[in-house]
């Protein structure tokens, strides 16, 4: 018997042992905060105030996307008078959602700035007449008065590519009248505006105006859509891979359930509590959603439209030099992110 017992006290003392010795390999197996991987830390710059046209990135970053692709991401409105590319050229913005156009003027001017992406497949600027008018094309507004908000961005590059398609050089009185186009439609200031199809379009049906959407050029629109740009020296194509991806998964959701996608916006865009502004906003929603349609990479960039705008903004002035196109636009980061789906 106490030989049974000091078996058992040597066998239960091993026991013991033992587990406390795998209970200490565990605890030292375990992650400590400095072992756990530091997530990419990204802002994008998204221009003016938070708005539904940002929608699918407000899904994408509420949806955890970001944070599961091991990014950290902040989504940062620029200020009213802030720079497009300000924030971009001091470092305060690691990416910004813009136009393609309007980044290929700034690479001709001194900034190294790479476009990586195209969101919107479509230019999404169209002209806009009164039904009434009978204006079934460009070459209709001879002597007219054609609205818009100034001698920038990217509904005044569309009416030049307008102007060189139908030739109507000093045939038409363009009437910069700020953001006021609706208002200015509605009360006869001008005979047709140049607008945003998801934008301006909609707030003059939603104003019960009826009116008429124009092909603005002969064939293909020379100019690239919206989509996002970084510093060449901080284009990190794998890091922005991943970015895309939760884009992506954002615009795929947004697409699959709008109403869902709705109620996240909502959290951002304050005024959307209005039942008329947020049945509002779902109409321009659903007509932004549309412009990432048309390609099967998300994001993918045309070589050859790439060409046409570099050619166009030089022979139309906007650079003073044609800007190399291989230089202002990478499709690497669209490759890497087909990439990762593929697997």
């Amino acid at each position: 018997m106490k030989k049974i017992i000091v078996l058992c006290t040597a066998l239960l003392t091993a026991l013991l042992l033992t587990g406390c010795g795998q209970t200490t390999k565990t605890d030292s197996a375990q992650e400590t905060p400095e072992d756990t991987p530091q997530r990419e830390k990204i802002t994008l710059g998204l221009t003016y105030i938070p708005d539904v046209q940002f929608g699918p990135l407000y899904v994408a970053l509420e949806k955890g996307y970001f944070d599961e692709a091991g990014l950290d991401v902040t989504l940062r409105h620029h200020g009213a008078q802030e720079a497009l590319f300000g924030a971009l050229e001091s470092g305060a913005e690691d990416i910004v959602f813009a136009g393609a156009t309007e980044m290929m003027q700034a690479r001709s001017q001194g900034l190294d700035v790479v476009n990586w992406a195209t969101l919107y497949q479509k230019y999404p600027v169209t002209l806009i007449t009164p039904t009434s008018a009978g204006v079934t094309s460009p070459a209709d507004l001879i002597g007219k008065k054609i609205g818009l908000p100034g001698p920038y961005g990217e509904n005044y590059y569309a009416l030049l590519a307008m102007e060189d398609s139908y030739e109507l050089k000093d045939k038409i009185t363009p009437s910069y009248i700020g953001y006021t186009q609706t208002a200015a439609l509605m009360g006869n200031e001008v005979d047709a505006i140049i607008g945003f199809e998801n934008n301006d379009l909609i707030a003059l049906e939603q104003a019960g105006l009826d009116v008429e959407q124009i092909n603005m050029v002969k064939g293909t629109m020379p100019l690239v859509g919206v989509g996002l740009g970084s510093l060449k020296s901080n284009l990190n194509p794998k890091v922005y891979a991943k970015v895309l991806g939760a884009i992506e998964k954002g615009v795929k959701d947004s697409q699959s359930d709008p109403q869902a996608a709705m109620d996240i916006i909502a959290e951002h865009v304050p005024s959307l509590a209005d039942p008329q502004q947020r049945a509002l906003a779902e109409k321009v929603f659903d007509a932004t959603l549309k412009l990432y349609a048309g390609s099967e990479e998300f994001g993918y960039q045309d070589p050859q439209l790439w060409e046409k705008m570099s050619i166009f903004l030089a022979n139309t002035g906007i650079v003073d030099k044609a800007v190399p196109p291989l230089s202002a636009f990478t499709a690497e980061v669209v490759k890497l992110n087909e990439a990762a789906k593929a697997q």
